[in-house]
């Protein structure tokens, strides 16, 4: 039995795969990033996320953590702080009892899920965003520098910058489009200023009620926002370019056709997925874009199986393949 565990930034998803292919049980918790916007905070919380997840998910399969052949946890914000790691290392060897996993960046989630795992690059946005690819063994990760000053084409990204036009349209400085009431009455706000009261005061600024906000700018451009599709368009963009880094990092050169695949939420847009797609064709790089194949909670297991030596055979992922639900769930911080 191979766990996967994929923390984002709004939830963690937990995953208990078989030899055979089949998904055993699943289970989510909150999300794991540890940093300073969940109630818990530090190494601790992301204890308490691992904790429930596991107890759930084995619970479920009926099987105790001494049967999990290995694990892989992809954790939001590995390696971000390096006098950290350490202690995120030995977490989960506290809640399994014994020490068959790895943990890394939760990109690796995503990476896994969407290219099965071959020489390729994926790109994630969700509440955060970067890039993960590999090519003949080695990884680069691109973006993901945090909300504050990075994380392009993400859902705080996107909200931040409809928040930014809600505030433009409220002075006049641009014109109003349904963006501007819906933010209204989804925040039931009784003055526009009050706004800030919400994200400054009630959320203290915290990244992911902040990047809840961003469905709101999809179902706005849906309405014929001009300024909500401009930014969804703008991120679409902006996760392309983060593609083209990892590309040139990786040493693909021109000639080489690049697989290329996504995973977040916010590729449920299809404004995001269209304005991604035009800047990858726009390239001088050949990029060959592919769905999905697993979402990363289920890559995530894919490869605690490749770890331990044992990767699943062609009929296994064949069998999972066909079992699995494809979706583009949210993951990193990014």
């Amino acid at each position: 039995m191979f766990l996967g565990v994929d923390g984002g930034g709004t939830k963690t998803a937990f995953c208990l795969i078989d030899r055979a292919g089949a998904v055993r049980a699943r289970a989510v918790a909150e999300g794991a990033y540890y940093f300073a916007d969940n109630g818990t905070g530090g190494v601790e919380h992301v204890a308490r996320v691992l904790r429930e997840g596991i107890d759930a998910v084995t619970k479920d399969a009926g099987i105790t953590t001494a049967d999990i052949a290995h694990a892989f946890l992809g954790l939001p914000g590995y390696g971000e702080v390096p006098g950290d790691v350490a202690a995120l290392d030995a977490v989960p060897g506290e809640v399994l009892g014994h020490g068959r996993y790895a943990c890394d960046n939760d990109m690796i989630c995503g990476w896994a899920g969407s290219l099965g795992a071959v020489d390729g690059i994926n790109v994630i946005s969700g509440t955060g965003s970067m890039t993960y690819g590999e090519r003949q063994g080695r990884g680069v990760r691109t973006g993901g520098w945090s909300e504050l000053f990075s994380d392009e084409g993400s859902a705080y990204w996107i909200a931040a910058r409809a928040l930014n036009v809600f505030s433009r349209m409220s002075d006049g400085r641009l014109p109003e489009g349904p963006f501007a009431d819906l933010l209204r009455r989804h925040l039931a706000l009784t003055t526009d200023l009050e706004v800030i009261d919400v994200v400054l005061n009630r959320w203290q600024g915290h990244r992911s009620e902040i990047a809840s906000l961003s469905p709101l700018v999809v179902e706005a451009a849906g309405l014929g926002d001009t300024e909500a599709a401009a930014v969804l368009t703008e991120a679409g963009r902006e996760l392309a370019l983060l593609v083209d880094s990892a590309r040139r990092q990786l040493g693909f050169t021109d000639d080489e056709a690049v697989p290329v695949s996504y995973s977040g939420g916010v590729f449920r847009s299809t404004a995001v997925l269209d304005a991604f797609t035009t800047g990858l064709r726009g390239s001088t790089a050949r990029y060959e874009l592919r769905e999905p194949l697993f979402e990363p909670v289920v890559g995530a297991a894919l490869y605690a199986a490749k770890l331990a030596g044992t990767p699943l055979d062609a009929a296994a992922l064949a069998a999972l393949r066909s079992s699995s639900e494809i979706t583009t769930t949210e993951n990193h911080h990014a």
